[in-house]
């Protein structure tokens, strides 16, 4: 069924609240399930989270609902996508909505804040532009090993903001990059760019960082993802495209 159609209550609700507000409607609030969005290729909740006088619309995605992956071990994509808002929030870019993992009506799983995007957005034209928005989740896809940036996985907001979901299929210990933001595939990481990694290195080195990734992710996957930072600060540049790996998700949208 479609979410719009069914249930109309939308992340406006939540309007003003910071994000430890957020994250606690998220993780204690009553979850209740108004429909499914099928055009996901996993199980994906479109709900309604309660807590006293707070509410707002949320995403669920319940590790049963998960399926099989090749080249991704079992049940462990909704501790992924956790895992990416905790970068999110490390890089202070937030990139990632408010998402938790938590207990919910069909079991486990992540749980995010329902994000209303703006319509007036075309998505062709956000994905070729060189917004600086952009270019700060190309270098935090390149961070977490991004396997699925998908031009559908950009959330550009009203008010110029603009979100990244869907991180499922990230941290692998393989390089497996797969973006449509390559605008800037081999220039120079920006300033601010560089400061971001090097406070990520050392957060992932000794700080809370590694601490909750360690929680979430193997210790391979968390020792490969300061690999990463620590390869885009020795080289100062954005990647290039694998030569062994597909360089844009299918579809790209």
């Amino acid at each position: 069924m479609s979410a719009e159609s069914e249930f109309t209550l939308s992340a406006a609700s939540a309007a003003g609240l910071d994000d430890e507000t957020a994250l606690r409607l998220l993780r204690d609030g009553h979850l209740e399930v108004a429909g499914r969005l099928v055009e996901a290729s996993n199980m994906t909740l479109y709900c309604s989270v309660r807590l006293g006088g707070l509410s707002a619309a949320c995403v669920y995605k319940p590790v049963r609902g998960e399926r099989p992956l090749w080249d991704f071990p079992d049940g462990t994509l909704a501790s992924r996508e956790v895992a990416a808002f905790e970068v999110s929030v490390a890089t202070g870019w937030r990139i990632v909505p408010p998402t938790v993992y938590r207990d919910g009506p069909f079991g486990p799983g992540m749980c995010q804040l329902w994000v209303d995007t703006d319509p007036e957005v075309d998505l062709m034209v956000l994905i070729r532009s060189r917004q600086p928005a952009l270019r700060r989740m190309a270098v935090f896809d390149a961070v977490v090993n991004n396997a699925d940036r998908k031009g559908g996985h950009l959330l550009p907001l009203a008010d110029g903001h603009i979100y990244g979901v869907d991180h499922g299929v990230s941290f692998s210990t393989e390089d497996k990059l797969r973006t449509v933001l390559w605008q800037w595939r081999g220039k120079p990481l920006s300033r601010e760019a560089v400061n971001v990694l090097a406070r990520l290195e050392r957060d992932l080195e000794q700080g809370r960082l590694g601490r909750r990734l360690r929680e979430l992710l193997t210790l391979a996957e968390v020792e490969a993802t300061w690999s990463r930072v620590r390869r885009l600060l020795d080289t100062g540049l954005h990647p290039l495209p694998s030569q062994d790996w597909p360089a844009i998700p299918w579809p790209p949208i």
